[in-house]
């Protein structure tokens, strides 16, 4: 009772911590204002026992009109426990006559059992997500993670639910106020909102859009600047994937993904669009089409569509459409369950599509599997045969894949968007799942990148000169299937058939399978060669049919016509070199947050495990918060005289500085301590440390900072007249702190380094420490240093 605060908020910090100490929680109660103003006059703060818990028995009946309306089913009351016991602790304050506020009543008695100490982290006032924690939980929010596990995530760091500040509960209801101020005003519109924002930094940013009827977003493309760029260069192979319906809204979504030189998956654009009518994909694959520059694609992979078959038709009518056989793969166990269990089926079909060589060989393969698991005249099947030249690669060498379709790697091509998207996620939260993925994919190719740029893969095999070669031009994983043919080469046998002129032709086949036999042809003088498998044309890398022929005839390095510049590490430097050009003196951003914080975390983990170390963090912040706080309310009134003034010298230098720290008189709160001088001296240092650290008055930033803080006066040509006199003063309190007992001149010490001058802190500390003739020494020749330049300064300022 009579205690007295500047603020109301000072006071009900007192009581949150008296609150807190107790074991209950206290919440807002009545507020008296001055009348015609927010000046508070009187606040009560009151258990959050008080008072009666509202069951909905207390609710009004609505009264019958003259005409009898059948009412409505009236929803079920939720049922509240009772918290509420009439609880009359409180502290109120009001405003005395001398403007401050004053505790006239506080009631310190209960009448409800108080809460355990290890439960008072769940009392209400005492959780709360600060602005730290918002931007922490957006950031993961944005980076994909679900709320539980941005939660989850949050408590681990802080070392358990109890030290987080908040509950799991307000946690997930953050979540949600999140997602629904992003999308406020329309999903639809928020999207296309954040696609405006990505054009304005990105000039080459493309998106697209169409309404229905009833102003409802019915179709949506977009794709950025550097999804053009990697379709300038691996565009050839085009992979649709419209089996996604990953929104609330039902819309269909299409990526559209090609692959890179390492074998990654790279994003050419995405879509949205409302069915899957052929008009609807017209639309999709024009817009694509003009984003690109009008470039039509090599092939173009899909799953088994009529309508986007005819409308690749339309679009892309010299495009090659093939269907990608992992979703046939897909569909035939869907369809036929019971095979989904039999092993042998499945290596069978996969053979079927993945392995036949030539047409022979699938034609057989596919009979056979047929009878043996009778399904003949199934018509999924017959149908699947009838488009067989859109998947089988022993009849689809006459055009360049990739390897999609005889590898497995299309399982990786296809499904590419692997990010938590369901049917309840909105269009801006997808697409912020989706640049996530993109910055990874991205982040992944730099770093396949610069692997190719530091590094030459190594082999079991023989090093020899096509194999030197080829872990020179070829990506790694590139490499990594030019050895594998080279493998089967050195198993192969190769028999000459014929010769003419300069032309030979030869059968070369694995020592083990002379049926898997393929004709090669050899060209001396140009060092051509082809092979009936077709592996160069399809895949872009030479076969193992054709290295037996090159080794045999003593050729060390790949003929260039047979290096395909998309598999190579050179493959998108023009790239790379483009963008440093463009921005030939950017400077790295370095994120200051992050680096600061990683540092303090650090700190503190070092100091946890010592209680003077954590007393010393502890009072350092404080101390850091105070001089923030100032210093920022500093800044705001420079800013605002600085703006009312009209003229302005064209050579005066800024007055502050952003990393500039003034010095701190915080450390005036450890002249009582009784701990050890050397304890006491790393406190000091400490405080300086957490504070900026001292620096140079009269020329810099925190000086004049200092001098409005303590004088409030003006700084002339650069130097502070009233500083320097500061730092004579401090000089000589330094001065007959050395000669004084050891006691009172520590004392005096420390008051001379709470002065604003840079050098005195190092005296200071010296004075706790050393010698008293050293520190007399000392001193003596600063009070000299001191003294000549006030004189100057004096003399500088009056002339």
């Amino acid at each position: 009772m009579g205690y007295t605060a500047e603020t109301v908020e000072e006071l009900l910090g007192f009581y949150e911590k008296h609150a807190s100490e107790v074991g209950f929680s206290i919440r807002k109660g009545n507020t008296r204002f001055k009348v015609g103003t927010r000046i508070v006059l009187e606040k009560t703060y009151v258990c959050s026992a008080v008072g009666v818990t509202n069951n909905g028995k207390n609710k009004k009946k609505k009264v019958q009109t003259v005409v009898p309306v059948v009412p409505k089913k009236e929803r079920k009351p939720r049922q509240v426990s009772i918290t509420r016991t009439q609880c009359r602790a409180c502290l109120r304050v009001k405003m005395n006559s001398e403007g401050r506020y004053e505790v006239v009543n506080h009631v310190i008695m209960h009448n409800h059992d108080l809460t355990r100490s290890q439960w008072h982290y769940l009392h209400r006032s005492e959780r709360q997500i600060t602005e730290e924690k918002r931007e922490a939980i957006e950031t993961m929010q944005k980076s994909g993670l679900s709320s539980t596990a941005s939660f989850n995530y949050m408590a681990i760091e802080a070392g358990g639910e109890e030290n987080l500040g908040h509950s799991k509960k307000d946690h997930l209801n953050y979540c949600t106020r999140l997602k629904m101020k992003q999308i406020e005003g329309g999903d639809a519109q928020a999207v296309t909102d954040i696609m405006y924002l990505e054009l304005e930094g990105d000039p080459n940013f493309f998106f697209r859009f169409r309404l229905d009827e009833k102003g409802k977003l019915r179709s949506l493309f977009w794709r950025d600047s550097m999804m053009m760029e990697d379709y300038g260069i691996f565009g050839d192979i085009v992979v649709f994937d419209t089996t996604y319906r990953t929104n609330r809204y039902n819309l269909i979504c299409a990526p559209i993904v090609g692959i890179n030189n390492h074998w990654n998956n790279c994003m050419f654009g995405c879509a949205f669009i409302g069915d899957e009518k052929i008009e609807s994909f017209v639309w999709l694959l024009q817009t694509f089409k003009k984003s690109m520059g009008g470039k039509s694609p090599i092939s173009i992979f899909t799953d088994q569509d009529a309508a986007m078959n005819n409308a690749i038709n339309q679009v892309f009518p010299d495009s090659r459409h093939r269907l990608c056989v992992w979703h046939l793969h897909q569909n035939a166990i869907t369809r036929f369950g019971a095979l989904k269990r039999d092993p042998t089926f499945k290596k069978t079909f996969n053979y079927c599509l993945y392995k036949c060589v030539t047409v022979v060989e699938f034609e057989t393969n596919w009979r056979s599997m047929l009878q043996q698991y009778e399904l003949i005249g199934e018509e999924w099947f017959t149908n699947v045969y009838n488009l067989r030249e859109k998947w089988c690669p022993a009849l689809s060498k006459d055009f360049f894949s990739a390897g999609i379709l005889s590898s497995q790697r299309s399982e990786s091509t296809n499904h590419a968007i692997g990010f938590r998207a369901n049917r309840t996620t909105s269009l801006t939260d997808f697409y912020r799942l989706f640049k996530g993925t993109i910055q990874r994919w991205r982040s992944t190719e730099k770093q396949a990148e610069f692997s190719c740029s530091k590094s030459v893969p190594s082999s079991a095999l023989p090093l020899s000169g096509l194999l030197k070669h080829a872990s020179e031009v070829y990506t790694l994983s590139l490499f990594r299937d030019f050895e594998e043919e080279f493998g089967y080469s050195i198993a192969t046998t190769a028999k000459l058939i014929w010769k003419q002129e300069n032309t030979e032709f030869y059968a070369v086949s694995i020592d083990e399978e002379p049926w898997s036999a393929q004709r090669v042809t050899y060209i001396h003088e140009s060092q051509t060669v082809s092979c009936t498998c077709k592996n160069f044309e399809a895949s872009g890398w030479l076969c193992y049919h054709c290295i037996r022929i090159l080794h045999l005839h003593s050729v060390n390095r790949i003929p260039e016509q047979y290096i395909k510049k998309r598999w190579t590490k050179s493959a998108k430097s023009s790239v790379w070199n483009k963008l440093e050009n463009e921005k030939p003196e950017e400077v790295q951003y370095t994120p200051w947050r992050q680096t600061m914080a990683r540092k303090y975390y650090n700190l503190i983990l070092k100091s946890q495990s010592n209680e003077e170390t954590r007393t010393l963090m502890e009072d350092g912040y404080a101390a850091s918060v105070s001089l923030v706080d100032e210093l920022l309310a500093s800044l705001n009134l420079s800013n605002t005289d600085d703006a009312s003034t009209t003229e302005t010298s064209a050579t005066a230098a800024p007055e502050t500085s952003a990393t500039a720290a003034p010095e701190t008189n915080a450390t005036a709160a450890y002249e009582t301590n009784s701990a050890p001088a050397g304890f006491f001296a790393v406190r000091l240092v400490g405080a300086c440390f957490f504070s900026g650290g001292p620096t140079f008055s009269g020329t810099d930033a925190s000086a004049t900072f200092l001098l409005r803080r303590f004088l409030e006066v003006k700084v002339f040509n650069g130097c502070s007249l009233p500083s320097a006199a500061l730092s004579f003063t401090s000089a000589t309190l330094l001065f007959i702190s050395a000669i004084l007992p050891s006691g009172f001149s520590f004392s005096l010490a420390f008051s001379c380094a709470i002065l604003p001058s840079g050098f005195l802190f190092s005296l200071a500390f010296s004075s706790a420490f050393f010698s008293t003739s050293f520190s007399f020494l000392a001193a003596s020749f600063f009070n000299f240093l001191s003294f000549a330049n006030f004189c100057f300064l004096l003399v500088t300022t009056c002339g």
